[in-house]
């Protein structure tokens, strides 16, 4: 009898998981972005583990993370090694990394991530851009905000048919006016320019797009888009030097002559030790609606060769689409209009991938942060691409 029991009580023993066995196995999921194992990362919460029922929350890094199918996936599967379990039970969350120094940001402390749209030039559709992917993010249930930095020719109030809205001021802070999920702020929104040229001098434009980024009470965000006017005067300027951004998003067309004219975008944020995110190539194809063929009327691989050339990453293609364009006009942008569209489709895509990229920067800007903290040396940069 003795030994029976004894024999029972070894099988009991046998037949237990611990929390141990449970984060070993969970630690061989491995995010494709961060190329870090979820649990370094800290991205499983409140682990229970009772009489063989498992409970846990997975927190990615963004809503918008790409791979979020991918790592659940992984996830389950590697639980699903562990034949001790009984009943798993797994809630998905995000939570937007932080990238950029908030501590020495004390003006938009509540902004997680502050991402500058900028091209070379003008006509390659830097504002549509940065409103369809402003929309992109907040529909992953990111809190997004838009700022139309262009002083001399402020164009997201029209498109987003917002032509009478306004930015009240409460306890001296510009109040964003609201739409489709956005807090927008834009020169636009003042009366007396609608339709009016801005003429003003470099010093008075920087001191409105300070007041636009540090007088205003953005609230929480986790994605702030800031649509630069083209070239490199003084409000890309202004916005690397006065507060800590995350990076730069450069946008061209495929053709060399706006490209070439891109590179001098990215020389000048490069001076400035500002991070390049990544480029996007607006226009980049026609779909033919009859043969659902691709046809590159503007040239073909204009920024693919400016991600090889600056090691960077390629983030994303977006098609013409008249719809893009009519849409605009109307103060109906496409992610809202058309949502199941190639080109919608395109702005999503490219969305993820941005904000997998601002995972990447703030993981790398909290290693930086604690190597300073313990004195080491900070660990080789791995590559983006």
């Amino acid at each position: 009898m003795s030994n029976l029991c004894l024999n029972n009580v070894k099988g009991l023993f046998h037949t237990m998981v611990g929390i141990d066995q449970v984060l070993e196995k969970l630690s061989t999921v491995i995010d494709p972005d961060l190329k870090k194992d979820i649990v370094s990362m800290g991205m499983i919460k409140d682990l229970e583990l009772n009489d063989g029922n498992l409970k846990f929350t997975l927190e990615l890094t963004t809503p918008a993370c790409p791979f979020n199918v991918e790592i659940e996936d992984d996830v389950r599967k590697a639980i699903g090694d562990i034949p001790e379990l009984k009943n798993f039970d797994m809630n998905v969350t995000a939570k937007v990394m932080e990238g950029r120094s908030l501590d020495a940001d004390t003006g938009m402390a509540t902004v997680k991530n502050i991402i500058g749209v900028a091209s070379g030039k003008g006509g390659v559709g830097k504002s549509t851009v940065s409103l369809n992917l402003a929309l992109a993010l907040s529909q992953t249930g990111a809190k997004v905000g838009l700022l139309d930095a262009d002083i001399y020719g402020p164009s997201i109030p029209l498109m987003l048919g917002m032509k009478d809205a306004y930015m009240e001021v409460e306890d001296n802070k510009l109040q964003p006016a609201e739409s489709n999920g956005l807090k927008v702020v834009s020169f636009g929104f003042f009366a007396e320019q609608s339709h009016q040229a801005a003429i003003y001098r470099g010093p008075i434009i920087s001191g409105i797009l300070k007041q636009f980024l540090v007088d205003t009470n953005w609230s929480d965000l986790d994605y702030l888009i800031v649509d630069l006017p083209p070239g490199t005067g003084d409000i890309p300027l202004t916005l690397a030097q006065t507060i800590p951004i995350t990076g730069i998003l450069v946008v061209t067309t495929p053709q060399d002559v706006a490209s070439n004219v891109a590179v001098k975008a990215i020389g000048m944020f490069e001076k400035l030790n500002v991070p390049i995110i990544g480029v996007v190539e607006n226009m980049s194809h026609f779909i033919c609606p009859n043969c659902s063929e691709k046809h590159y009327i503007f040239g073909d691989g204009g920024a693919k060769k400016i991600s090889e050339e600056f090691n960077m990453p390629f983030l994303g293609e977006i098609p013409l689409n008249s719809g893009i364009m009519s849409g605009s006009d109307l103060g109906k942008p496409i992610m809202i209009t058309n949502p199941d569209s190639p080109s919608a489709e395109a702005f999503r895509a490219s969305a993820k991938n941005i904000a997998a990229q601002c995972s990447i920067l703030a993981a790398k800007l909290q290693e930086e942060m604690e190597s300073e903290g313990s004195g080491e040396e900070p660990a080789p940069e791995a590559s983006t691409n």
